[in-house]
C-alpha cells in the first residue's frame, strides 16, 4: 500500500502541488477502532459512517461518502428535538447489502428543565445502502408513547469535496472553489469546481418534501399519533441529475437491484459450512466482504483493496486476493488478469514509475491525481505485481484448464516476462531490484512499502536499488508459471528454457540469500549487494512459491514458528529479536492476515500442515474478538495472552480484500485442496483439520463443467473425506 507506517515517521508539516509528500502519510489523528466505523461499497463509491449512521466532520475523520477518490459528503448529523439520539444497535446485514442503525430519543427537557419526553419512546431506524453512485436511506420514525408526540427531525449536511489524499492527511496550498448551493422544493445541489476544472456535485433529495430545507440542513416536523410510524426517504447522489430520481419508490427498486447483484456475484463461489458456528460467521463475513469489494470491470470482477484508504484498483492486492480465492471462484482471477493486462505499461514514464511490460500498482481518479500532486493517477511503483501477474496466469490455467484465456493474454505475459529481464534486473546479476525513478515515487516498492521497512541488522535503512527476498521467489514462480503456460501452448522449447531459468535462480537465491546463522533467508540485498541480515516474514514467501530447497524449508519453518516470530495470533512481519521491531508499527512487527495465509500455503507446500494449522488457529482466535468477525488489514504484534484479545492497529483498513480472503486460503492449505482440470479431479493431499473444526462441508467445488459437494470429517486421529454429491464426471481423491 502507498502509505507510511503510522508511529514510525513524523507527520509532514505541509505539502504543496509542487512538492508532494513522497510517502503519503496517513496520520493517526483518530483511531478507526475507536470510531467503530460502518462501511458500505458499490462500484467506485464507498461510505464510512459512525455507529449512529452519521458522518462526523473533523480533523482526521475518515468518515463520509466517497466517489472516484473524492469525498462527496463530509457531514451528516441527525437530531431528534435538538438532541442526538441514543444508539440501540448498529449492524450490517450478513451479505453487506444494507446498514441498519436503531436509535431512540434521550430524555428531553424544555427551557425550564421540565421533562417533555421520556427516553425510549421514539424509535428511529436508519436503513442505508449504496447503488450506482448514490446513497439511499429510509428513516422510519415510530412513536411508542400512548400520547401523540411532536417530533422534530433535523439533519445537518455538508460536502467538502476533499480529495482522498487530503482526507488521509496531505495539506494542499490551493484548492478549487465551492459554488453556491442550489435549493429546490425537495432537493439541494452542492457543487465544487476543482483545480482540474472538473465540476463535482452532490445532490441530496428528500421524500416527502421537508418542512424546511436550507443550504446545510433539512427539518421535518412530525406529529405522530400513538404507535404511528412515518418513513422519510433520502438520496445522496454523486454527480447525478434530477432525472435519475424516481421519488421514494427508487429506494425499493435500488434495494432490490443491489441485493440481486450481490447474490448473483457471490453465487459463483463454493460455499463453506463447518461444525464451528463462529467460524461459519467468519467465512460468511469473508465472502460478503470480498464480494462487496468486488467491482465489475469490462474484463470481469476486480476486488478493490480495502476501505477507507484503498478502495480502488491495486495490482498486487488484487493478484494476491485472486490467488487466495482461486479455489472457490476462479472468475475473479480471470477478471484481475484481464483488467491488469489492458492497463499494462507500454512506455517509460519516470513520473509514474512505468516501464514497458510493468503491471499496475495503483490507480486514482481524484483531483490531486489528475493534477499530478500525487503520482498515482496510473502508478506502476511496485516491483512484485509484474512477476505475480505471470504467477496468477499460470495458477489460473492450472486451476481451470482455460487455455483460451491465457492464450489471449500471451502478449501481456510475454511483455511482463520481458520486463523482468530488461528493467527488473537492473544490474544483470540475476535478481530483480527496485528503485523509484523520481523523488516523488515510493521509496520501498515491495508489499512492505513503508520507508523504514528494509534495514540492516543494526537498524540502518538499506539503500537502493534493493533486491528483496520475496520478489526473487515470485520471479521463480513466474518462470515456473511461464513454463507451464508454454507447455500447454505446445511450445516445449520455451517451456524448457523457463524451467532452466527457474532452477538457475533457485541456486543463486540459495547462495546469496540463505543465512545459516539466522536460520532463514535474509530480508534483502542492498545497492552494494550487502545482505540485510534480518529475520522476517518475507522468508515465508520463499516457501509459498517453492524456491526454497527442502533442507532450507525446515529451518525457515522453525524460525517462523519460533516465539520471537509467532505471537500466538500469527507470524509477525519482523520478530521481536530484530533492531526495528515495534509491535505497533505498520510493517516492523505487526501481524498481517494475508502474509500469514501466504506463509501457511508455503508451509503446506512443504508438508508442514501442522504449522499451517497453528497459524489458522491463531488468526481464527483473533477473529473471535473482532466485531463482525472481520479480520482487518493488520493488527499489532503483541504476544497472545490468556483470556485476552489481540491489540488493534489504529488505522487498519477494514474490510481489506486480501485479509478477508485469508481464512479461505488457510482452509485450503490445511485441507491440501487441489484441482486437476484435465483429469476432472479434486484432490485432498494429507488433509488436516485445525483444532477448532471437526467437520467441513464444501458445496459446489467446481472443476470443468462439473462440481462436487464434499464433507471432510475428523475420525479419531484421521481425517476422512466423503463425497456428498457429484455433478458431472468429477473424481474426488484423498492422498494420505
Amino acid at each position: 500500500m502507498s502509505m507510511v507506517a503510522t508511529g514510525s515517521n513524523p507527520a509532514p508539516a505541509s505539502a504543496s502541488p509542487a512538492a508532494p509528500i513522497a510517502q503519503f502519510f496517513i496520520p493517526a489523528a483518530a483511531s478507526l477502532q475507536e470510531r467503530r466505523p460502518r462501511t458500505l461499497k458499490h462500484g467506485d463509491t464507498f461510505a464510512v459512517f459512525d455507529h449512529n449512521g452519521d458522518v462526523l466532520f473533523g480533523p482526521g475523520s475518515p468518515e463520509g461518502l466517497f466517489h472516484g477518490d473524492t469525498r462527496y459528503l463530509s457531514h451528516l448529523y441527525l437530531t431528534v428535538n435538538g438532541k442526538r439520539p441514543m444508539l440501540l444497535s448498529s449492524t450490517l446485514r450478513d451479505d453487506n447489502a444494507t446498514l441498519r442503525c436503531d436509535l431512540t430519543n434521550p430524555d428531553l427537557f424544555d427551557d425550564k428543565g421540565k421533562l417533555t419526553l421520556g427516553h425510549d419512546l421514539i424509535h428511529l431506524r436508519r436503513t442505508r445502502f449504496l447503488w450506482n453512485a448514490c446513497c439511499y436511506e429510509r428513516l422510519t420514525v415510530r412513536n411508542y408513547d400512548e400520547r401523540p408526540q411532536h417530533v422534530r427531525i433535523e439533519i445537518g449536511f455538508g460536502a467538502d469535496f476533499a480529495d482522498l489524499f487530503e482526507v488521509r492527511g496531505t495539506v494542499r496550498a490551493r484548492r478549487g472553489r465551492h459554488l453556491p448551493a442550489i435549493t429546490e422544493r425537495d432537493a439541494i445541489l452542492l457543487s465544487y469546481i476543482g483545480l482540474d476544472n472538473r465540476k463535482r456535485s452532490t445532490r441530496l433529495s428528500f421524500d416527502p418534501q421537508p418542512d424546511q430545507l436550507g443550504s446545510d440542513h433539512v427539518v421535518y416536523d412530525l406529529l405522530l399519533a400513538p404507535h404511528e410510524t412515518r418513513s422519510l426517504f433520502i438520496e445522496i447522489g454523486c454527480d447525478r441529475t434530477a432525472t435519475q430520481r424516481r421519488g421514494h419508490r427508487s429506494f425499493f427498486f435500488a434495494l432490490r437491484d443491489a441485493r440481486r447483484a450481490l447474490r448473483a456475484s457471490s453465487s459463483r463461489a463454493a460455499s463453506i459450512a463447518t461444525s464451528n458456528g463462529i467460524f461459519n460467521e467468519v467465512a460468511r463475513r469473508s465472502i460478503a466482504d470480498l464480494y462487496m469489494l468486488m467491482t465489475d470491470k469490462p474484463e470481469g470482477p476486480y476486488p478493490y483493496a480495502g476501505i477507507p484508504w484503498f478502495s480502488t484498483v491495486f495490482g498486487r492486492d488484487a493478484i494476491l486476493t485472486a490467488l487466495e480465492m482461486l479455489w472457490l471462484d476462479p472468475q475473479i482471477a480471470r477478471g484481475v488478469l484481464g483488467h491488469l493486462a489492458v492497463n499494462q505499461a507500454t512506455e517509460i514514464d519516470p513520473a509514474s514509475d512505468a516501464e514497458p511490460g510493468k503491471i499496475l500498482h495503483e490507480v486514482r481518479a481524484g483531483e490531486m491525481a489528475e493534477l499530478g500532486e500525487v503520482p498515482f493517477r496510473r502508478y506502476y511503483g511496485s516491483v512484485d505485481s509484474t512477476p505475480l501477474f505471470v504467477m496468477l496466469a499460470g495458477e489460473y490455467v492450472r486451476r481451470t484448464g482455460d487455455v483460451a484465456t491465457v492464450s489471449r493474454l500471451l502478449p501481456h505475459i510475454e511483455a511482463a516476462l520481458a520486463w523482468i529481464d530488461e528493467h527488473g534486473d537492473r544490474d544483470g546479476d540475476g535478481f530483480v531490484e527496485y528503485g523509484r525513478l523520481t523523488e516523488e515515487g515510493l521509496v520501498n516498492q515491495a508489499w512492505k512499502d513503508s520507508n523504514d521497512s528494509v534495514f540492516h541488522a543494526d537498524g540502518a535503512l538499506a539503500k537502493g536499488p534493493i533486491a528483496i527476498a520475496e520478489v526473487q521467489a515470485y520471479v521463480y514462480g513466474a518462470w515456473q508459471a511461464a513454463a507451464e503456460i508454454f507447455r500447454l501452448l505446445d511450445r516445449p522449447e520455451r517451456a524448457a528454457g523457463f524451467l532452466a531459468r527457474a532452477e538457475g535462480l533457485r541456486r543463486a537465491f540459495d547462495a546469496s540469500f540463505f543465512d545459516e546463522e539466522l536460520g532463514t533467508y535474509v530480508l534483502a540485498l542492498d545497492a552494494d549487494k550487502q545482505p540485510c541480515r534480518v529475520r522476517s516474514s518475507n522468508a515465508g514467501h520463499a516457501l509459498f512459491t517453492g524456491i526454497a530447497y527442502p533442507e532450507r524449508a525446515v529451518k525457515v519453518a522453525r524460525t517462523l514458528m519460533s516465539a520471537p516470530s509467532f505471537s500466538g495470533w500469527g507470524i509477525r512481519t519482523i520478530p521481536s529479536t530484530e533492531a526495528r521491531y515495534n509491535p505497533m508499527s505498520y510493517h516492523n512487527g505487526s501481524i498481517w492476515p494475508h502474509d500469514n495465509a501466504m506463509i501457511a500455503s508455503g508451509l503446506a507446500r512443504y508438508g508442514y500442515r501442522t504449522e499451517a494449522a497453528r497459524i489458522f488457529e491463531g488468526l481464527f482466535a483473533a477473529s473471535t474478538y473482532i466485531e463482525l468477525r472481520r479480520l482487518p488489514e493488520l493488527f499489532c504484534g503483541f504476544a497472545r495472552r490468556w483470556a485476552q484479545g489481540p491489540t488493534f492497529y489504529p488505522v487498519a483498513c477494514s474490510p481489506q480484500a486480501w485479509a478477508a480472503a485469508a481464512p479461505l486460503s488457510l482452509l485450503q492449505s490445511c485441507l491440501g485442496l487441489d484441482f486437476d482440470p484435465n483429469a476432472l479431479q479434486i484432490s485432498f493431499n494429507e488433509p488436516q483439520l485445525p483444532s477448532f473444526l471437526d467437520e467441513v462441508l464444501l458445496r459446489h467445488l467446481s472443476i470443468g463443467n462439473g462440481s462436487a459437494d464434499v464433507a471432510i470429517r475428523r475420525s479419531g486421529r484421521q481425517v476422512v473425506v466423503d463425497v456428498v454429491e457429484r455433478r458431472g464426471d468429477v473424481r474426488v481423491l484423498t492422498i494420505v
